[in-house]
């Protein structure tokens, strides 16, 4: 992490470039705004706090509100004591500090020669409040943000329950698609199924600020749903309505609020998110041959923890609960049938699972070559694939043209459309791209292809495709904590060996 105690104190250089009048009317040199490290030093020393807040900028997340506190005091320097004037210093220092330091009408005072304001309590807690808010809001935007699994689709590297703090500057933050929004409220109103929590009418283009490094293979990924772009206000993310359209039809879906609820878009920064690994590349070529997943014709590492979905027959018996707890086997499953049980399992726990006296069947559950599963993307008869046998299938890359014809045409449509903006038509033979004729298509953006670690009970790129670099979110960083949603509080509910663990 030492890279952090570098780079994040040289991206306050930026905001503190836009003091040069203001160090200038301080009595300092102008240029001093553009020395790095350096500058925090004279801004300290211009504000006439002690040199001990420069080893709290030293400090990732902490080094945010040192900064902020830092930009406030320096307004207070130009007697800017309203609430307003100073959330303004804050939020948008690239405009206010300017205007001070060119502004003839303001003048600098020395923090020993200023005035001391009192305030009430009203106007303590208003301010301490949206202090809070603003910084909170800031760091969950471009820093850090807390996430929970809800799902068992990364099982055993993340489990139901853990609560982990998601990094957005290893892939660099994203500015919010929709940055006018109540705080810390995804995309609805608490209370509510169908208010938004943010406006539309604000909206700015995708733009990544860069980070500390690039997406990389089998990287655990947080990235926004891509089929989240249209939800149902019942089902919401939990089952895509696209899928919902395919099964009930567009007029139905659209018409029956009793059973789908309304109907609503939603931009990518709004969208449910998701995590799973990255197994495909921009550029890659995947295909699934019996579960094993090939990159360009090479079978591909697994990730460690690989579960896949057994059928587990025993002589009529069940499986003492303390066993499978010793094998951390939580994906069980009973059927109707005594003695039969559907389990996920590592390859580990299914190796421990077959020496039980008890047992006198293990078999996967597979899916043949051919046998066309239609919940697989590209949703058409003619990829007859499924989630054991998939593929041959391009993930696209940016700049790298794609031959269209109109066999292939159905891997990238949406692509095309949803997530690249443009009109597509077919005439007869010809493929129309914004209305011209057209044999191939240059991708705007990368892709990548995201699969979960318990392979049968995953919602992933097998099922809606490819994720769009615009979507990446960032990768969790360590659980902070984790709960067993089928123990009680005093019977197991916190599973301290995973507290403060690495996701890997």
């Amino acid at each position: 992490m030492l890279y952090l105690f570098i780079l994040i104190p040289l991206s306050f250089t930026i905001p503190t470039i836009f003091a040069w009048g203001v160090f200038e009317k301080a009595g300092r040199k102008g240029w001093e705004t553009i020395v790095p490290f350096y500058n925090l030093y004279v801004f300290l020393k211009i504000i006439k706090k002690p040199m001990w807040w420069y080893l709290l900028l030293m400090f990732p997340f902490i080094n945010v509100f040192v900064y902020m506190l830092m930009l406030v005091e320096i307004a207070k320097c130009f007697n800017k004591f309203g609430l307003g004037e100073q959330f303004l210093a804050v939020v948008v220092p690239f405009v206010y500090l300017p205007i001070l330091g060119i502004s003839e009408n303001e003048k600098f005072v020395d923090p020993d020669d200023r005035p001391e304001i009192k305030k009430g309590v009203v106007r303590e807690w208003v301010d301490a409040i949206i202090f809070a808010v603003v910084a909170a809001t800031i760091i969950r935007t471009f820093l850090i943000e807390a996430y929970t699994i809800p799902t068992s689709s990364m099982e055993k590297s993340m489990l139901v329950g853990d609560y982990l703090f998601v990094s957005k500057i290893t892939y660099g933050p994203k500015v919010p698609n929709t940055p006018l929004a109540f705080p810390f409220v995804h995309h609805t109103m608490p209370f509510t199924t169908t208010m938004k929590s943010f406006v539309e009418w604000v909206t700015l283009p995708y733009y990544r600020f860069p980070g500390l490094g690039r997406v990389e293979r089998n990287d655990p990924v947080v990235f926004n749903y891509p089929e989240g772009d249209t939800v149902s206000t019942v089902y919401q993310s939990n089952r895509s309505y696209y899928s919902l359209i395919r099964q009930y039809g567009r007029e139905r879906v659209w018409n029956n609020k009793w059973e789908f609820g309304d109907i609503v878009v939603r931009p990518v920064d709004k969208r449910e998110n998701y995590v799973k690994r990255c197994i495909g590349m921009p550029g890659d070529t995947l295909e699934v041959i019996n579960r094993q997943v090939y990159i360009d014709g090479q079978a591909a590492r697994n990730p460690e923890k690989l579960q896949y979905e057994y059928y587990v027959v025993t002589d009529g018996s069940r499986f003492n609960r303390r066993f499978l707890d010793r094998l951390d086997i939580t994906d069980i499953t009973s059927t109707r049938v005594p003695g039969q049980f559907v389990m996920a399992l590592t390859e580990e726990a299914k190796q421990a699972i077959e020496q039980v006296s008890i047992v006198k069947k293990v078999q996967v559950s597979n899916m043949k070559k051919g046998e066309y599963l239609s919940e697989c993307f590209p949703h058409d008869e003619r990829f007859n694939w499924n989630r054991d046998n998939y593929g041959p299938v391009y993930i696209p890359a940016k700049g790298v043209p794609i031959n269209l014809t109109l066999d292939n045409l159905p891997l990238y449509e949406r692509l095309i459309v949803t997530y690249e903006g443009n009109s597509l038509d077919v005439d007869g033979s010809n493929i129309l791209i914004n209305g011209e004729a057209v044999t191939s298509y240059i991708p705007q953006l990368d892709y990548y292809w995201m699969m979960g670690d318990n392979r049968h009970n995953s919602a992933d790129s097998r099922f809606w495709g490819y994720v769009p670099e615009d979507h990446i979110v960032g990768t969790p960083e360590f659980v902070w904590l984790s709960l067993d949603e089928n123990k009680s509080l005093f019977k197991g509910k916190i599973r301290w060996n995973r507290l403060f663990s690495i996701v890997r």
